[in-house]
């Protein structure tokens, strides 16, 4: 009998355990009923904004000079050569710019006489006895055209910030990264659109208004390097600079078919990026190359790199069959929208593919990558520089009461992104700096003796389709998979998967342990030979 009753107390819980087992079943109840529910909501918002927008659906013109769709790299070896000029290149971007930006409104700001005036120079310095092989080591890119963000400074180029308060404002010289492809023979010819004060995941702001995307012209290019990956995508420049602090360069890359690449913390300037006028190595964000064709990644971030590029080893040569890959299927955000099938399905193309490769790939889960945005968010409240003083360009300082009482009289200078952002600062309980401190360690901790020196993490980008205009109003914490990587210092780089079934870009994102960004850059040119990378939008 005595044996009995041990065996009971063995298998029967104490009441303590029972109530703590009934609440771990309430709450994963109450979990998998918010994701249901967030999942049907997400599909009648899709439903809803299909309604009013599929029937004015829009894409570029095909291109028509095989010029288009090459590379930086490919086209300044053609101008080095001779093969063709760089005034016929640059003048050959200009007038994609000016077929297709009309539909876009991603070129908001342009210098096209200066560039081909800059172009003719490179010519005539081409037709001496210059060294050629001196010029592909000192300028790499000569010749070549590119285009830069709105909020990266360019010496005699508007930098509004996309705010009415700066709409006269002229840079008086260049974002550091803007400098350095001037000198490596880069030709600035525009700068392109951007979220008011680059915080939102759109690009649309009071002085220039939306731009849309050249894939399917009611959906988002994303922000805030938005306009940079539309023009680069519809073919109107060969390279470009953009940011990253919450995943700025990567959006626009996955929404429009390309490449974008977040470096490691510290290694390219910020000074002149934004409203940043000096440079800061403690800080989530970082410039970095936005291209069509991953050839350009590693060069091009070369470049804006400087002299850091020791801090990286880009000269390392990566043995992809000795890879170690990781990858994850969700973040575990009840609060964004669920992983679609489709973008579970362009992930588990790329592991099977490294699975193939190297012989095994292993599932995660990383602790804590459920609070990908609230550690993006208390990450935020570190950086230097005050939203509430800089959205008013430092005259005084703007309040979420003052803004809402002026949107409501149709009398404020912001845009809704903007006033929700003060609001979040004013009205919501800010996150507890101990908590996300331990949360942001655990998981740089988790990542670090997963990776190592020689593992990558391949990681969903959007949880579903590129989003029509204004939805991501209505889905604002799905940016969490791409923010998450910027709290983390992390390098990333986004690649693009080929389209969707209705013909939207898709894409993964590949990260890898901080200053091994030659990982990321080479898995990068693995899946476009692979997959086929960047596709023409028309």
């Amino acid at each position: 009998m005595c044996s009995n009753v041990r065996n009971k107390n063995k298998t029967v819980p104490n009441q303590g355990s029972l109530a703590i087992m009934l609440k771990q079943i309430a709450v994963d109840f109450m979990k998998c009923m918010i994701v249901q529910i967030h999942w049907l909501f997400d599909i009648i918002v899709d439903f809803c904004f299909s309604l009013y927008y599929d029937s004015k659906v829009r894409r570029v013109p095909p291109v028509n000079d095989q010029l288009l769709l090459e590379s930086g790299v490919s086209l300044a070896k053609k101008i080095r050569e001779g093969t063709v000029t760089s005034e016929k290149v640059v003048r050959t971007f200009i007038d994609r710019c000016k077929e297709v930006n009309g539909l876009l409104n991603a070129i908001v700001v342009e210098c096209y006489e200066d560039a081909i005036k800059e172009a003719q120079e490179v010519d005539k310095l081409l037709k001496t006895d210059v060294d050629r092989e001196i010029l592909k080591k000192t300028k790499p890119y000569l010749g070549v055209p590119f285009t830069t963000k709105e909020s990266n400074e360019a010496k005699g180029m508007k930098h509004t910030m996309g705010m009415m308060c700066r709409r006269d404002y002229v840079s008086t010289e260049d974002a550091t990264v803007v400098e350095l492809l001037k000198q490596a023979g880069g030709i600035i010819i525009a700068k392109s659109n951007i979220p008011e004060m680059n915080l939102w995941i759109e690009s649309r702001n009071n002085v220039y208004g939306q731009t849309n995307n050249p894939y399917n012209t009611t959906r988002t290019v994303g922000g805030s390097s938005g306009g940079e990956g539309a023009i680069v995508a519809a073919c109107g420049t060969a390279i470009s600079i953009g940011s990253d602090i919450g995943g700025s360069s990567r959006i626009p890359a996955f929404c429009n078919g390309i490449f974008g690449f977040k470096p490691s913390e510290g290694v390219t300037s910020c000074k002149g990026i934004g409203m940043r006028m000096e440079n800061s190595k403690d800080t989530m964000v970082s410039a970095g190359p936005i291209c069509k064709n991953a050839e350009d990644l590693e060069p091009l971030l070369r470049v804006l790199i400087g002299e850091n590029i020791s801090m990286l080893r880009l000269d390392t040569r990566v043995d992809l069959k000795n890879l170690k890959v990781f990858y994850q299927v969700s973040s575990g955000d009840i609060r964004s929208s669920l992983v679609s099938k489709e973008v579970r399905s362009t992930l588990m193309k790329a592991v099977r593919h490294f699975e193939q490769l190297t012989g095994s790939a292993t599932k995660i889960k990383m602790p804590g990558s459920e609070y990908s945005y609230r550690l993006w968010r208390y990450w935020m409240t570190q950086e230097k520089g005050d939203f509430r003083h800089l959205i008013t360009n430092r005259k005084s300082v703007a309040s979420a009461k003052t803004e809402v009482m002026k949107l409501a009289s149709c009398q404020s200078e912001l845009t809704l992104a903007a006033i929700l952002k003060l609001a979040d600062m004013d009205f919501l309980p800010q996150e507890n700096g101990d908590w996300a401190r331990y949360i942001t360690l655990n998981l740089q901790k988790y990542l670090l003796d997963k990776l190592n020196d020689n593992g990558i993490l391949l990681y969903p980008s959007l949880p579903n389709a590129v989003p029509y205009h204004y939805a991501s109003y209505l889905k604002p914490f799905n940016f969490g998979y791409f923010c998450l990587f910027n709290a983390l210092r992390f390098p990333v780089c986004q690649v693009p998967m080929g389209l969707d079934r209705n013909g939207l870009p898709t894409g993964i994102q590949v990260v890898a342990a901080p200053y091994n960004d030659h990982l990321c850059l080479a898995v990068a040119r693995e899946l476009e030979k692979v997959f086929g990378g960047w596709v023409p939008p028309s």
